[in-house]
C-alpha cells in the first residue's frame, strides 16, 4: 500500500483540519495514511518511507532545514499534491514555489461565480466536463513550464485591464524525479465536493505519487 503524509496548519480561515480530515476520508481511501498538524515532520528524515505529500497549507514560513529537506525528497521521487491556499505557502521560499510551479497574488472580487473548463485532452481530465463554481478565482503568476490542464477566464472586478486573461487553474509538472499536482480549487470542504473537483483531485493525487 503507498503512504501519504498530510500536512494541515497555517492560516486558520481555510480550515486545514476539516479539510485534512476530508482528505483522509474521501481521497485517500487506498493509501496508508500519517497526518501532522507541525512542520518539524520535514526535518525527521522521514520524508522517503512516503509516496506522496499533501500539503494543506496557507502563509507560514519554512525554515532553511525543512525547505532543502522537502525540495530534495520531491526531486528524489516524493511526489506533491496540493491546492488553493498552498499557492500562499511559504513566500520566503523561492525553491518551494519553483518546485510548485505559481505563486498566489490576488482573488480580485473576492467571491465570484466563474467557470472553470479544461482545454485539452488529458487522462487526468477525460470525461470531465465545464463547471461553474462560486469561490475565490485566484490570479497567479506561474511556471511556463506547468502542463496546465484547467483553466478559467480571469474576471478581474475592478481591475479591467486584466478581465479576459485565460489564467491556470490545475497543472501538473515534473521536479527530477518527482511529480507535482495543483489546483487552485478547494477554499472549503464544500467546493472539494463538486463532482468535478473531487474527481480532479483523485486523479492528481494518483499521477503524482512516487
Amino acid at each position: 500500500m503507498k503512504k501519504a503524509l498530510v500536512l494541515h496548519g497555517g492560516w486558520p480561515w481555510h480550515y486545514p483540519t476539516e479539510v485534512a480530515e476530508f482528505t483522509v476520508e474521501n481521497l485517500l481511501e487506498d493509501f496508508d495514511v500519517e497526518c501532522f498538524d507541525d512542520l518539524s515532520i520535514l526535518e525527521s528524515n522521514r520524508l522517503h518511507e512516503f509516496d506522496i505529500i499533501i500539503p494543506i497549507w496557507t502563509q507560514d514560513e519554512l525554515s532553511v532545514f525543512q525547505e532543502q529537506s522537502l525540495v530534495k525528497a520531491i526531486e528524489r521521487g516524493l511526489g506533491m499534491a496540493c491546492w488553493h491556499g498552498i499557492a500562499d505557502a511559504f513566500r520566503n521560499s523561492k525553491p518551494f514555489k519553483m518546485v510548485m510551479g505559481g505563486q498566489f497574488i490576488a482573488h480580485p472580487g473576492d467571491f465570484i461565480e466563474y467557470e472553470v473548463s479544461f482545454p485539452k485532452q488529458d487522462p487526468l481530465t477525460e470525461g470531465l466536463s465545464s463547471f461553474k463554481v462560486f469561490s475565490e478565482q485566484y490570479y497567479l503568476h506561474t511556471d511556463p513550464n506547468n502542463d496546465v490542464i484547467a483553466t478559467t477566464m480571469v474576471d478581474g472586478d475592478d481591475l479591467t485591464w486584466v478581465k479576459g486573461g485565460t489564467m491556470p487553474v490545475a497543472w501538473k509538472r515534473q521536479w527530477g524525479k518527482g511529480r507535482v499536482f495543483f489546483h487552485s480549487l478547494g477554499h472549503s470542504t464544500a467546493e472539494l465536493e463538486i463532482p468535478e473537483v473531487l474527481e480532479l483531485t483523485r486523479r492528481g493525487i494518483n499521477w503524482a505519487k512516487r
